[in-house]
C-alpha cells in the first residue's frame, strides 16, 4: 500500500514538473518571437519620420489614443503623423476628446488620416480633424449622424405579469425606462439633445473642410454611407490611396530626409506571466455590472 502511494506521489510530482516545463518552453518561445518582431519593427522604423497611430474598432474611451498621440508629438524624429482609422464610430464624449487633441497637436506637428475598410460616424469625425484624408475607393465612409436608442419592454412585462416600480426625484430622471414608452415631452427633449450634438458634429467637420465640401453639408450629414470614391466626389475625402500611398506622398511633399518608412506607434505589450495575470485582474476589476444593467435606461450618445 505504501509503495503504491509513493508511486502515485512520484508520478504526480513528475506530471507537475513536466507541465511546468512545457509552459516555460512555450512562454520562452512566445517571448522570443515577440522580441524578434519588436526588434524587426524598430530596425525598419529607425529612419522613419512619419508616425502611424491606429484607431481600430468602436471608440468607447479616449485615453489610449490620446497617449499614443502625445507619444508621437514628443518624438522629435517624427515630422508628421498619420491616423490609420478603421472604425464604425463610438461614444460621443471620447470621440470629441480625441478630436480636440488632434487639433492641438496638428498646430505643431501635421496630422493626416488614412481610412481603412470603414471610417464612419465617429471614425469620420476623427478623420475630419486632420489636414488631409486618403481612402480606398471601396472604403465605407461618412454616416455623419448621432443616435440614442431606447427599448420599450412594457408589453413583455405585461405578458410576464411583472410590474416594475420606479421611485424618482426629477421629472425626467427615468426617461428611457424600459418599463414604459417615452412621453411626448421626453421624446422632444431627446430629439433636441440629438439635434444639438448633430450640429456639433457638422460644425467640427466644417472647421477643417468648409472649403472642401461640395454641396450642402446638411444633406451629406443625414447618416448615409458613401464609398470612398463617392466621398471624394462630395469633398468628404481628399484623395484615393492606401496608407503607404499617403505616407509616400507626405514624405515627398514635406521633402523628408532618408528613405521612406513608417513608424507604427503602439503601446508596449506586457509579456510576463505575472503581468498577464495582473492585466486580467485589472480588466475584471473595471467591469461595472451595475452600470451594464442600467445601460438600457441610460444609453450612451453614439456616433454610429
Amino acid at each position: 500500500m505504501t509503495s503504491s502511494k509513493n508511486t502515485k506521489a512520484l508520478f504526480g510530482i513528475f506530471a507537475m514538473v513536466f507541465v511546468f516545463f512545457v509552459i516555460l518552453v512555450v512562454f520562452a518561445f512566445v517571448t522570443m518571437n515577440a522580441f524578434n518582431e519588436t526588434s524587426l519593427m524598430q530596425k525598419k522604423s529607425n529612419s522613419a519620420h512619419i508616425g502611424v497611430i491606429t484607431v481600430e474598432g468602436v471608440i468607447m474611451e479616449s485615453r489610449d489614443i490620446i497617449e499614443l498621440l502625445q507619444t508621437a508629438e514628443e518624438d522629435k524624429q517624427l515630422q508628421a503623423i498619420i491616423l490609420r482609422i478603421d472604425s464604425p464610430g463610438g461614444a460621443v464624449g471620447p470621440t470629441q476628446e480625441i478630436y480636440e487633441e488632434i487639433q492641438r497637436i496638428d498646430a505643431k506637428k501635421p496630422i493626416y488620416a488614412s481610412f481603412g475598410s470603414i471610417a464612419a460616424s465617429g471614425g469620420y469625425y476623427l478623420g475630419s480633424a486632420t489636414r488631409k484624408i486618403w481612402a480606398s475607393p471601396g472604403t465605407l465612409t461618412g454616416s455623419i449622424g448621432v443616435i440614442m436608442e431606447f427599448m420599450d419592454l412594457s408589453k413583455l412585462y405585461e405578458f410576464a405579469k411583472v410590474s416594475p416600480q420606479t421611485v424618482k426625484a426629477g421629472r425626467y430622471k427615468d426617461a428611457g425606462n424600459p418599463a414604459r414608452a417615452l412621453t411626448q415631452e421626453e421624446s422632444d427633449m431627446m430629439n433636441n439633445l440629438i439635434a444639438g450634438v448633430h450640429k456639433q458634429f457638422i460644425n467640427d467637420i466644417l472647421k477643417r473642410r468648409k472649403d472642401k465640401i461640395k454641396g450642402d453639408i446638411n444633406e451629406l450629414a443625414q447618416g448615409q454611407i458613401f464609398s470612398g470614391e463617392s466621398a471624394m466626389e462630395s469633398g468628404l475625402v481628399d484623395a484615393m490611396g492606401s496608407l503607404w500611398t499617403a505616407g509616400r506622398e507626405i514624405h515627398t511633399t514635406m521633402k523628408l530626409k532618408d528613405d521612406f518608412a513608417l513608424k507604427f506607434i503602439e503601446k508596449k505589450k506586457k509579456m510576463g506571466l505575472f503581468d498577464f495575470m495582473g492585466s486580467l485582474e485589472e480588466s475584471i476589476s473595471k467591469l461595472d455590472f451595475n452600470s451594464l444593467a442600467q445601460m438600457n435606461q441610460h444609453p450612451r450618445l453614439m456616433f454610429k
